[in-house]
């Protein structure tokens, strides 16, 4: 084992498929790995959401077409938890691979998956694992700072905007290609952005461009005075908001022009708030 591998935490995985042979041959494959503990398995839609409550997963290997609840519904029960399982999903048809895409799956896996391709997935598993396991060291402390030194956070800010300043511009314009042709949208004009596995769904107006990007780079990209990250899975602009609308568990909802609501995780919405008072 080399030293990448040594600091690789082991992922929890969940597996749901309604034929008994396909678990068991997915599940005998994962146990072969020691960066991988399946935890639990279901056969069904609302199984898999009982499983996923009690354990927790870090990820969970879906199939699609499945009796009542199919996989899409149970993914996209879940989109917008703040806690979510990564999703990649597993099934005999490639008919889905949009559908997989906006319900913010990370992979999607075609039967009979090969060991190679199987690997590469884990891979990216990891890598966006420890994306967000950083992600929420660095909220943490963060909140800590905020409550033990309120005045190192305003230092901190000022240095911060210092160095934005001096540093290259913010985008003002997103060129994206289409089968050969570029749309270039302006970053004025965009409502918000949500993440779909590695490929972020553009929203303007109606229209909705597909980019491949992580959040992580586009967040980079944009001007933190009126784009926010207000979810692991969605940036919005802070100028098309038009109502805040409270939420248990100290969550709220912002409310977009034309009506749509996007859900404010309790980790961002104090910075979320403060940048929204600021316009």
């Amino acid at each position: 084992m080399d030293d990448g591998e040594a600091v690789m935490r082991r992922l929890k995985a969940i597996l749901v498929d309604d034929e008994p042979l396909a678990l068991k041959g997915l599940a005998l494959r994962l146990a072969a790995r020691a960066d991988v503990e399946v935890v639990a398995t279901a056969g069904n839609g609302r199984a898999a959401l009982k499983r996923i409550a009690e354990h927790r997963p870090d990820v969970v290997f879906l199939d699609i077409q499945m009796p009542g609840i199919d996989g899409l519904m149970v993914a996209r029960a879940l989109v917008g938890e703040e806690d979510a399982p990564l999703i990649v999903f597993v099934t005999a048809y490639d008919a889905h691979a949009v559908e997989a895409f906006r319900a913010h799956a990370l992979d999607y896996l075609l039967k009979p998956v090969t060991e190679e391709r199987l690997a590469a997935t884990l891979a990216r598993l990891h890598q966006r694992i420890a994306e967000r396991d950083a992600a929420r060291e660095a909220q943490r402390i963060r909140a800590v700072i905020d409550e033990l030194a309120p005045e190192a956070r305003e230092k901190l800010a000022g240095v911060l905007e210092g160095v934005e300043e001096s540093g290259p511009g913010y985008l003002d314009r997103l060129a994206i290609r289409d089968r050969g042709r570029v749309t270039l949208v302006a970053t004025a004009d965009i409502d918000y952005i949500d993440a779909a596995g590695d490929y972020l769904c553009i929203h303007v107006g109606d229209d909705t461009h597909i980019l491949r990007e992580t959040m992580k780079t586009m967040e980079a990209k944009l001007d933190p005075a009126r784009f926010q990250r207000i979810h692991r899975s969605t940036i919005v602009n802070l100028a098309r908001v038009r109502a805040v609308e409270p939420h248990g568990n100290g969550e709220c909802f912002f409310v977009l022009e034309g009506g749509r609501r996007l859900k404010v995780s309790r980790s961002r919405k104090a910075a979320a708030l403060r940048l929204l008072n600021q316009l």
